[in-house]
């Protein structure tokens, strides 16, 4: 099913994002995550792929097992720094003959190391770019976009951010999946201002779960995203404690959710860490069994 259509619909969309995994145990523990987040019903599930398409092949592969053997809507990860026009379009029609109907057109990182780094003449810059190249080709994905509540860390200010991401949409995308947030005060804030700026597709919430302080702090600072002073003390109490941490973060994360809810937001796209409990937990008290 195409994503967008989805996002017509009155109920909200639950969904999940995983990566792939290094190894045949890390394998056979994401399938079983899968399954037991099955139960829920997803929306979709999205699949990650590694900057300059380092996983292209274990993402592709594992977006179709979701979609073809498991019965549920996937979504790939299409990252276009330093992959070619060509590497793109091949991807494209992998995921097409497999009846996979929807791509998430991300820039993606540069190199690892590289820096002042500039694409090739056959590779794209921005996410617009391959936006655009999707909408001209012979596909017809539902495509959805990447975008920072806080400002992308790369952009200069707020408003090129903004710019940048009207520009996005413009191209033909969708639908737009938030970065990690802790505080739905600047989930607010931007949906206002991309209201604004005349960006009108669905903007969802991505809400990451808390297993691990250190993790999870490390994270935020990779996204440049605040941990609101009440939530840091908790986890700065708690830390040690693997319990107590999960405690806080399903308690956090919960309460989060039920907000964006109630406040009229499309959804909720889950980062999971290619876990399941603390996803079963916080939706079991959205909707019943906790």
């Amino acid at each position: 099913m195409r994503i967008a259509d989805l996002y017509q619909q009155d109920d909200p969309v639950i969904s999940f994002e995983f990566f792939p995994p290094k190894g045949d145990a890390g394998y056979t523990a994401l399938l079983r995550t899968i399954e037991d987040l099955k139960g829920i019903q997803p929306g979709f599930v999205s699949v990650t792929m590694g900057a300059g398409g380092s996983t292209r092949e274990k993402t592709v592969g594992i977006v179709k097992q979701i979609e073809n053997d498991l019965g549920i809507t996937a979504m790939c990860h299409l990252p276009c720094t330093s992959q070619t026009r060509g590497e793109i379009a091949s991807t494209l029609d992998q995921l097409e003959r497999a009846g996979i109907e929807n791509v998430l057109a991300l820039g993606g990182d540069p190199p690892q190391g590289v820096e002042d780094f500039e694409p090739s003449e056959d590779s794209f810059r921005y996410a617009n770019e391959l936006v655009e190249f999707i909408r001209q080709g012979p596909w017809t994905f539902s495509i959805g976009g990447g975008c920072y509540p806080e400002v992308h860390p790369r952009a200069a200010s707020a408003k090129e951010d903004l710019e940048n991401l009207a520009r996005k949409v413009r191209a033909g995308t969708d639908f737009l999946i938030t970065q990690l947030f802790f505080d739905n005060a600047d989930y607010y804030a931007f949906v206002d201002r991309a209201r604004a700026a005349g960006i009108d597709c669905p903007i969802i919430p991505g809400i990451m779960p808390i297993v691990s302080a250190a993790n999870i702090k490390r994270m935020a600072a990779l996204a440049q995203a605040r941990i609101p002073s009440q939530l840091e003390w908790q986890l700065n109490r708690a830390d040690g404690d693997e319990t107590l941490v999960a405690s806080v973060g399903n308690t956090w994360a919960g309460e989060q959710c039920r907000d964006l809810l109630a406040n009229g937001a499309p959804g909720i796209h889950f980062y999971t860490l290619n876990r399941s409990p603390a996803t079963r937990e916080i939706h079991a008290r959205l909707f019943g069994g906790a």
